[in-house]
């Protein structure tokens, strides 16, 4: 059964879902950070290879043991979370990696459901931008977004596309969606 509570922000790189998850979180709704950053996050500071540049499969690997512990310790959440990314994006990352996905990975993605609408924020050139930890090229932003709009589809949830819009508008969408 889903978990009415868990909401997925997904998209390409550079699409403004990190930065809609900090204004709902501002807003004051519960919300689980990206796995990815984080890991790259916590490999860079350790001198680990589970970084996409370095190991890709190590890094599909961390992000859904991180993805995993976020769904466990977020499902009893008494309102809302808004989770920024969710375990079938790593399915999406391994395919756009031409990688194959473990039948584990498929079985954690269909025993672990989130809210069936998922809220995708398509490419947005405008505000696309690279950093230390998001070094992909617009390309493949593009084919991120691809990526992840045919995995949440193929898995049977149901697509809202966030407008390309000030924060503030893209928060009063999610929430007029949320509570539709």
């Amino acid at each position: 059964m889903p978990s009415p509570k868990l909401f997925v922000l997904t998209g390409g790189p550079g699409a403004g879902k990190s930065t809609l998850i900090d204004a709902l979180a501002h807003a004051g709704f519960a919300v689980a950070p990206e796995a990815g950053r984080r890991v790259i996050q916590d490999e860079q500071a350790r001198g680990g290879s589970a970084l996409p540049w370095v190991d890709p499969t190590a890094f599909a690997q961390a992000m859904l043991a991180h993805d995993l512990d976020s769904y466990a310790r977020l499902s009893a959440s008494p309102g809302p979370v808004f989770c920024d990314r969710g375990i079938p994006d790593v399915i999406g990352y391994l395919r756009l990696e031409g990688l194959g996905v473990p039948e584990a990975i498929w079985r954690a993605a269909r025993e672990h459901p989130y809210q069936p609408r998922v809220f995708m924020c398509p490419p947005w050139r405008a505000i696309y931008s690279t950093d230390s930890e998001r070094r992909q090229t617009w390309d493949v932003a593009e084919r991120t977004y691809e990526a992840m709009v045919a995995v949440y589809t193929e898995l049977g949830y149901t697509l809202l596309d966030v407008p390309r819009a000030p924060v503030d508008t893209r928060v009063n969408f999610v929430r007029e969606m949320v509570a539709a």
